[in-house]
């Protein structure tokens, strides 16, 4: 069995476990492992398939842990582009989402930040959703440029309705926005992982035998991600806007202006670097579905009544 799925269903973890766990693995030394010293750990899990990640007397087990569950796509046991591991969604998509809530000056300056945000989105959903089912590389060209299109129109859009209707009220200028832009954090998640419900994802008996492919797993995948997407940029995007808000009001804001965009930047940063692993934790890594919620040739192929299906991050 693939030691990185083995993990996740030997380790039944509680929301705090997990949140722990992904603080471990969000290290951003995780992003830059050479692959000699992946190779290294992948080797040693895979010679000690009884090794277990609460082994406090071994560390190097625990560091093999680490690596793996960090750098190693579960599904094809191929490693993940650096830029797109788990621990680079913090770095990458923090200064974006900061320009994407800048106040609208030209519809030509929110186009890149707006491009940039949704491109990367994609890119690091696609490639870290489900790879289970079959598909080929230029249909995840074509999805994917289709999706980043999408959602950087429907990103610009309200911004345009500003730009053009001249709406300065709080509602149009912040909270619309970060509604929006919440909404479509989970709409891309969707979309750019729409072929999970459609083909079916790969679902498993506790010992990594594959009994079938579901779409109703592909579903529930798919649909667990978007959820935690909308938990992370809403929130993210939301708390500095409002401690902005009071923030103008002080008399240290009157004195110097300039400091609103440090505390912005500062304030997006932070919450995001606490809420990347809350959702990443929200659902497990490798989520359980009732074999009698899937579909009957699957129920008939099985005497298992729970099954397991990798979620993707």
């Amino acid at each position: 069995m693939e030691p990185n799925v083995r993990f996740w269903i030997t380790e039944r973890q509680s929301f705090i476990q997990r949140f722990l766990q992904w603080t471990e693995l969000l290290d951003p030394t995780n992003l830059v492992l050479s692959i000699e010293k992946i190779e290294k750990s992948r080797q040693l899990l895979l010679t000690n398939e009884d090794a277990s990640r609460g082994d406090l007397e071994d560390k190097r087990i625990q560091e093999a842990w680490k690596r793996s569950l960090s750098t190693v796509h579960p599904d094809n046991s191929r490693l993940i582009p650096g830029p797109f591991r788990p621990a680079a969604l913090l770095p990458f998509t923090a200064p974006t989402l900061f320009l994407t809530m800048l106040p609208v000056k030209s519809l030509k300056s929110m186009i890149l930040p707006q491009a940039s945000f949704y491109t990367y989105s994609t890119v690091f959903n696609i490639i870290n959703g489900n790879a289970s089912y079959d598909r080929r590389s230029h249909e995840s060209l074509l999805l994917g440029a289709g999706v980043i299109v999408s959602s950087t129109f429907l990103g610009l859009f309200p911004r345009l309705l500003q730009v053009r209707l001249s709406m300065t009220s709080i509602l149009s200028r912040n909270v619309i926005p970060v509604i929006i832009l919440a909404q479509l954090s989970g709409m891309n998640v969707i979309a750019s992982r729409s072929l999970e419900p459609m083909r079916g994802i790969e679902v498993m008996d506790k010992e990594g035998n594959v009994i079938g492919y579901s779409r109703k797993a592909g579903t529930k995948a798919v649909k667990d991600t978007a959820t935690s997407r909308v938990v992370l940029f809403g929130t993210s995007a939301f708390i500095p806007e409002v401690f902005a808000y009071f923030f103008k009001r002080t008399q240290f804001f009157l004195q110097n202006p300039w400091s609103l965009w440090t505390l912005k930047l500062s304030c997006t940063i932070l919450i995001m670097g606490l809420m990347v692993p809350v959702s990443f934790s929200v659902f497990p890594q490798i989520g359980r579905i009732q074999c009698s919620e899937l579909e009957k040739e699957i129920q008939s192929a099985t005497e298992e009544t729970e099954l397991f299906y990798n979620r993707g991050v």
